[in-house]
């Protein structure tokens, strides 16, 4: 995380007097300053998989959408079949391009149909691309009857995630959050405030994502930690989705590297849609297999195997590593790798190059962690 540019020329969440005032260690990220942790990554991390955290992620691109035909004109742009979406559901998908890179990954919410026959929904995409995105969508909807309204700056979005978020949320709330299924949303009041819920999040574990007003934003945040919710940053953030061995963009993620290559081929849906972008290069290496894939490693001790460092088989540099930490749950060294798809079968020992000196690693399956809590 970058310190490129100073504090002043940074943006600044709904949250950041609040989250300032709780002594959170701030960090640039993706031109924003957010807290990268509060009392302490291990403890923030624990928390979430123990009891409950909440994390200000209002940094992150929303896009509210309408229009006609609005699931017809993104299926176009992501592998994944948005035709089997009901109101009320979401897909985690990825946008491509044409050589079926990942531009970025993101969720699309589908919202229904409305008396006059448009459908609405939301889009919630990375920070770090959501310009790009914008820009990309916009593109292609430029010929089609697409309404895209960029909600990133007007409305605050707020994870609360770990095995007590839903009795920490229920009391503040008008529906029954036990209606709503894994990757389901519903819109209703939090404290009084109409609010979009979603249950998803970046952490493995069960929890909810609102997005609301700024001022119902703050409130919600302080009603929480107030009921013992711990205030979590980007640090604990991190290290949660990696248990999870969920991607990264810009590290595990890239506009040249294909869902196949990167382990996201159940998000491929071949069989059940048309054409969309990027699906002759998906069908030719379907066809011919992957020379590389994006795999889970667990170093054989405590030595850390960080990004960008090499991986290594018979001495020689073969791959490299995209993500890397010391998991709090486990307490073992974990990692994500892109290796070639000969070396990418579980039980592979391999090596990573750390400082200059190897040392041993072996390819085990994903996730690392599997949540007991999840719905």
């Amino acid at each position: 995380m970058a310190q490129s540019e100073s504090p002043a020329s940074l943006a600044k969440t709904p949250l950041y007097d609040l989250i300032k005032a709780q002594n959170a260690r701030m960090t640039d990220f993706a031109g924003w300053e957010m807290p990268v942790q509060f009392t302490g990554l291990n403890q923030e991390h624990t928390q979430v998989r123990q009891q409950a955290g909440i994390f200000d992620i209002s940094h992150m691109g929303k896009f509210a959408l309408r229009g006609r035909d609005l699931l017809a004109h993104l299926q176009m742009l992501v592998p994944s079949d948005l035709s089997r979406l009901q109101p009320g559901r979401a897909q985690y998908t990825v946008l491509l391009n044409s050589h079926a890179g990942i531009i970025d990954d993101l969720i699309i919410y589908y919202q229904g149909e409305d008396e006059s026959g448009e459908q609405h929904g939301m889009a919630i995409a990375n920070a770090a691309t959501r310009a790009r995105d914008k820009a990309w969508l916009l593109a292609h909807f430029e010929s089609e009857p697409v309404v895209l309204t960029d909600l990133s700056k007007e409305r605050v979005l707020l994870a609360v995630q770990g095995p007590t978020a839903q009795a920490k949320l229920q009391p503040l709330v008008s529906a029954d959050l036990d209606t709503v299924p894994n990757f389901g949303h519903l819109t209703a009041n939090v404290l009084g405030q109409p609010a979009f819920l979603a249950r998803t999040g970046y952490t493995g574990e069960d929890g909810f994502e609102i997005m609301l007003a700024p001022a119902a934003g703050q409130a919600l945040w302080s009603v929480l930690c107030e009921a013992g919710v711990a205030p979590c940053g980007l640090g604990a953030r991190d290290t949660l989705r990696l248990e999870a061995a969920m991607a990264l963009y810009g590290q595990d993620l890239d506009d040249r590297t294909t869902p196949l290559e990167a382990g996201l081929r159940w998000l491929v849906h071949m069989e059940t849609k048309g054409e969309f972008l990027g699906r002759p290069v998906l069908e030719r290496q379907r066809q011919a297999g992957v020379e590389r894939r994006l795999v889970g490693l667990e170093m054989q001790g405590r030595h850390i195997a960080r990004h960008g460092y090499p991986v290594l088989a018979d001495g020689q540099s073969v791959g490299v590593v995209t993500s890397g930490t010391l998991s709090p749950t486990l307490g073992k060294a974990i990692a994500l790798a892109y290796v070639p798809t000969p070396l990418a079968k579980v039980g592979t020992e391999l090596m990573v190059e750390i400082r200059d000196r190897p040392y041993p690693a072996r390819v085990v399956k994903k996730p690392f962690y599997h949540s007991p809590h999840r719905r």
